[in-house]
């Protein structure tokens, strides 16, 4: 629950730059922390806001804000996890999220990129993007947990509602959730590209979340799987987790490919400057049905050459404003020009 942007700072004695470039992505001279809270530009909240209700101290976050507030400066802080929790709105705070409900967002709340190590670097040992070459029959791909059994869905679906009940009454901080069954969703969705003509799918579906692995994840072959599923494939699917977000939208535009983005009132970072519908083939959830026909329609639209250019620019897109320095920067100069991100 520390605010992402400290953890890459927060290390033992001994710990190099290299490492922290290898490890996170950005050097310890891309950002000054200062000691006097006059001197910064904005003011992290350290811990996400999820900490101080687990551990009763808002009182001691709201204060800080406050005090901020009074020497006229704006906090950051962060909502973590899935669901993410109910923050009190102050006109100085600004909240970084992962997930929650578009439609939803205060003012103040914008969306935070899942951040992830660099996959071609890490796993293929490049920086340099496989190009895929433009092809009429494109090759859709997928790897993860899908389940279409209803069964299922209606477990899925108690468990949200549960959970929104104890929302409700008080017994849970956590924010009330759509009642949707992820699992079954994405099964539905991929069960519709199966049957397109125009396109050849290359599907491993999971029985579990990564495929019920716990330990030492990062090098299990399934992960090498996944990778290489995205490196073999034009799109991607991505359709939400547990949480209102997708993990596999990042790594996807990591890997330069092209997300086939299920909307289910998302929130996307900088959404208020880049064109997201020209980076990725966006179906809204209640056009669900329409995936490959809006497949089809994006992929016949590109030329040979805009196919290829697409894939460059998704990775440049996530190397400068999704990865964590990338992001931080970005996000950073808005708020330091400027009331209005």
């Amino acid at each position: 629950m520390v605010f992402p942007l400290l953890k890459p700072f927060i290390k033992n004695e001994g710990f190099t730059d290299a490492e922290r470039i290898a490890l996170y992505g950005l050097s310890e001279r891309a950002f000054e922390f200062v000691e006097e809270l006059e001197a910064a530009d904005a003011v992290l909240l350290p811990m996400a806001w999820n900490y101080y209700l687990k551990t009763k101290q808002q009182k001691l976050a709201i204060n800080f804000v406050k005090e901020c507030a009074a020497a006229n400066k704006k906090v950051i802080a962060f909502n973590a996890g899935d669901f993410g929790v109910r923050i009190p709105y102050y006109g100085n705070l600004i909240v970084l999220r992962p997930s929650g409900y578009k439609s939803k967002f205060t003012n103040n709340e914008y969306a935070l990129p899942a951040f992830i190590a660099d996959p071609l670097k890490r796993y293929f040992k490049t920086d340099k993007i496989f190009e895929r070459p433009y092809q009429t029959k494109a090759v859709v791909g997928f790897c993860g947990q899908a389940n279409p059994s209803a069964f299922n869905a209606a477990k899925e679906v108690f468990k949200t509602s549960l959970r929104n009940l104890k929302s409700f009454i008080g017994k849970s901080k956590d924010e009330a959730q759509q009642l949707l069954s992820t699992s079954f969703l994405r099964a539905s969705v991929l069960k519709r590209l199966k049957q397109a003509s125009f396109a050849e799918t290359n599907f491993i579906l999971r029985k579990k979340y990564r495929a019920g692995i716990t330990e030492h994840k990062d090098t299990h072959r399934t992960t090498l799987e996944f990778y290489n599923n995205l490196k073999d494939s034009d799109y991607v699917v991505c359709v939400r987790g547990a949480g209102n977000f997708s993990v596999r939208f990042y790594e996807t535009l990591a890997m330069g490919r092209i997300p086939v983005f299920i909307n289910t009132d998302c929130a996307l970072p900088f959404d208020n400057e880049i064109d997201w519908k020209k980076q990725v083939v966006w179906v809204d959830y209640k056009e669900r049905t329409q995936v490959a026909q809006k497949v089809k329609e994006f992929h016949e639209a590109l030329s040979k050459n805009d196919f290829i250019d697409l894939q460059h620019a998704n990775r440049t897109l996530w190397q400068e404003k999704l990865t964590m320095e990338g992001f931080f920067k970005n996000f950073l100069n808005q708020i330091s020009k400027t009331d209005e991100i």
